[in-house]
């Protein structure tokens, strides 16, 4: 499983965020294919999934969070697309 978080530099909210964020993805995830964009480096990439807001969170290459969850939304998300009853 992929998740790809979009957003801008220097946001110091948003760091600290991803990074409960992460920790509970990989908690969900084992495999997990974490990767945090800087939407300036790419934004045609950005565009193609959809993304119009910031910060955005894609799982799969499907654009699911157009700003920051929760630990328990993305907790959720996760566990439904993995098919695991928690």
């Amino acid at each position: 499983m992929k998740v790809e978080i979009f957003h801008t530099p220097g946001c110091s909210a948003c760091a600290a965020t991803q990074d409960e964020l992460r920790r509970v993805a990989f908690g969900i995830v084992k495999d997990l294919d974490w990767q945090e964009l800087n939407v300036l480096d790419e934004l045609d990439y950005a565009v193609e999934l959809g993304v119009l807001t910031l910060p955005s969170i894609v799982i799969d290459g499907k654009l699911v969070f157009t700003s920051m969850p929760t630990a328990a939304q993305l907790r959720a998300a996760l566990i439904e697309r993995t098919g695991r009853d928690e």
